[in-house]
């Protein structure tokens, strides 16, 4: 990987919605869906949906930190999911769809839990926030079908009624850090 290059590795529910949200960044490279915290080595989408395989649904970014910062990247993650509900966003619910932050240094752990403790000494959330922090281990790409999900599939249902309205946030909060 190119040295100027590094890598976040996110859970925040269902990951066609954290997905499309990464995407649009400046200075993030890639985004792939994907699999990560279980036992099942190469989990299937099938075998994740029963919530025993102990994976979360996740998101690897490959970002350049001269464009994007971790910080940056987390205060995105933290304004676009909410990190209050255990194993759940929304109408999904599940051990899949936890929020979890799979750090990949000691630097990435030490500014997630400095991000962390910034949200809760302003009160930012109304509940306690519940998003773990744990070591990166095994990372499984999703099956092709859902790489690049919610703009292959817009018009679909759960697309329009819940990710448009989270790319339409981004889009009112963040629009100086998306891409053109």
């Amino acid at each position: 990987m190119d040295q100027n290059i590094e890598m976040a590795t996110l859970a925040g529910g269902c990951f066609w919605c954290t997905e499309a949200i990464f995407l649009d960044l400046k200075g993030v490279k890639t985004v792939v869906s994907g699999y990560i915290g279980g036992k099942t080595p190469n989990p299937t989408y099938k075998e994740i949906c029963t919530g025993t395989t102990g994976h979360a649904e996740a998101i690897q970014i490959t970002y350049d930190p001269k464009e994007i910062s971790y910080g940056e990247l987390l205060e995105i993650y933290f304004a676009t999911h909410d990190p209050t509900t255990l194993n759940r966003q929304g109408n999904d619910v599940g051990t899949q769809y936890r929020s979890e932050i799979f750090y990949h240094s000691k630097k990435q752990k030490e500014i997630a839990n400095d991000y962390i403790d910034l949200l809760v000494q302003e009160k930012i959330f109304n509940s306690p926030i519940v998003t773990k922090l744990s070591p990166a281990v095994t990372f499984y790409p999703a099956e092709d079908y859902h790489q690049n999900y919610y703009n292959q599939n817009k018009t679909q249902s759960y697309c329009h009624y819940v990710i448009t309205p989270k790319i339409e946030k981004l889009k009112k909060y963040y629009k100086a850090k998306l891409k053109n």
